[in-house]
This record gives structure tokens, C-alpha cells and sequence, in this order.
């Protein structure tokens, strides 16, 4: 008998402890939120640029046309560092040798020449610098501008513009659809901000020089502007209202 009222002693010791942690993990009510997504743009100019030029040349054995190639690529690329741009922005991304073919019906095609075709690509740091090189390319031997992309090298400061152009556009969002409910709008919960990529190189259309002995004009350049992006989500705290 004793021993019985020990055991309902400690059960009735135990039960308001263990109701109290079963209060304690009790789920709180969630606080009303308001979800909304911002967008944020910002211009940029570009600062940079990159250009493709190659030299293509055709002669009747593949040995002759790479010579000849070697040498008019040369001339090039003499003329490209006299404008004051170093080896590290002067890179080769193609060389390419493939026959010419004639083709009479019922025979097999006979081989009547070689063309060489060798591409740098150029990366110029001064827009300034674009039109002189693409000018001086061709005037050394260059025959092919395949390539002119304008990109901005540094945007770091235009990404964080527009991270707070979209979070401005969120707020002003949540405050309206808070209004609508009757409520308003509390404190900021949470900031998501989605990944970021700079603009992609913007190509521009080359219009062919005239050849032969008239004078040409400098290539005109007109880099224009690029739009940078960010996107965000937003969490607000929801105030009803009485």
C-alpha cells in the first residue's frame, strides 16, 4: 500500500511538468506576412570592347598560302601593338587551312588552291581605341572584321543600384497591397535576392569599307547602353487592421 502511494505521489508530481512541455512545444500562430518580388534596372555603358580579325589568304599549294598568311598576320599584329595594346590582349582563337575544290561532272574533285584563314581576337580597353584598330587591321593585311561585342567591365555598382531600385519598388508593392487589406505594413522579414549575370556583349553590325586608293574616313563607333538587372523577394510583416 505504501509502495502504491509513492508511485501516485511521483505521477502527480510528473503530470504538470510534463503538460507544461507539451505547452512549450505548442505551435505559435504564424505571423501574417505579405510575399512580394521587386525588379530593379540600371543603364551602363560599356567600357569595353572585343573584336575578331582575321586574315584570310589563297594560294595554289597550302604551304604558300600559310606563308603569305604568316606574313600579312604579322604586318597586323605589328600594327595593332604600335597603338599601344599588349600581348595579353592580343590572342589567336582560329587558324584554319582547307583545300578548294573544283568539280567536273563525272570526275573527282580535283584540289586547284589552299586557303589559310588565321583569327585574333582583340581586346581593346579604350573605347577610343576601336575604330583606330579595326582601321589599322585592315590597312596591314586584315580582310575580315567577323566580331565587334561592347561589354562593361565594371558593374558592381550599378548591380547594387538596382538591387535597392528593386527592393524600393517591393516595398512600395507591399505598403499597397496592405492598404488594400484593410492593414499595414511592418517590418522587413526577409530579403532574397536572385542571382545575378552581367549584360551579355552586345554585338554590333559591321558596314564593309570601300577598297582601292579613296580615302576612307575613320570607322565610326557608337557603343550605345546596356540594361543591367536584378530581381529580389520580400517578406513583410502584415499589421491587420481593428
Amino acid at each position: 500500500m505504501k509502495h502504491r502511494q509513492q508511485v501516485m505521489l511521483i505521477l502527480g508530481i510528473l503530470a504538470p511538468l510534463t503538460l507544461q512541455a507539451q505547452d512549450s512545444r505548442a505551435p505559435t500562430d504564424p505571423i501574417p506576412q505579405i510575399s512580394v518580388g521587386g525588379r530593379g534596372e540600371v543603364k551602363v555603358s560599356p567600357d569595353r570592347a572585343t573584336i575578331q580579325i582575321s586574315v584570310q589568304t589563297r594560294a595554289v599549294t597550302a604551304a604558300a598560302a600559310a606563308a603569305e598568311n604568316a606574313n600579312k598576320q604579322q604586318s597586323v599584329m605589328t600594327a595593332l601593338r604600335a597603338l599601344g595594346l599588349g600581348n595579353d590582349q592580343l590572342s589567336t582563337i582560329n587558324y584554319n587551312v582547307y583545300p578548294e575544290q573544283r568539280y567536273d561532272q563525272g570526275k573527282e574533285p580535283v584540289i586547284v588552291g589552299y586557303n589559310v584563314t588565321n583569327t585574333i581576337l582583340v581586346d581593346v580597353r579604350k573605347l577610343s581605341q576601336v575604330g583606330p584598330v579595326i582601321d589599322g587591321a585592315l590597312a596591314h593585311g586584315a580582310n575580315m572584321i567577323t566580331s565587334l561585342q561592347f561589354y562593361a567591365s565594371n558593374t558592381e555598382t550599378a548591380r547594387r543600384s538596382a538591387i535597392a531600385i528593386a527592393i524600393e519598388k517591393a516595398r512600395a508593392d507591399a505598403e499597397a497591397a496592405a492598404r488594400a487589406a484593410h492593414g499595414s505594413l511592418g517590418t522587413l522579414l526577409g530579403i532574397d535576392i536572385g542571382s545575378y549575370s552581367p549584360p551579355p556583349p552586345r554585338p554590333m553590325m559591321m558596314m564593309s569599307k570601300q577598297a582601292g586608293g579613296v580615302a576612307q574616313a575613320d570607322t565610326p563607333i557608337s557603343p550605345g547602353e546596356e540594361t543591367l538587372s536584378v530581381e529580389v523577394n520580400t517578406r513583410w510583416r502584415f499589421i491587420p487592421g481593428q
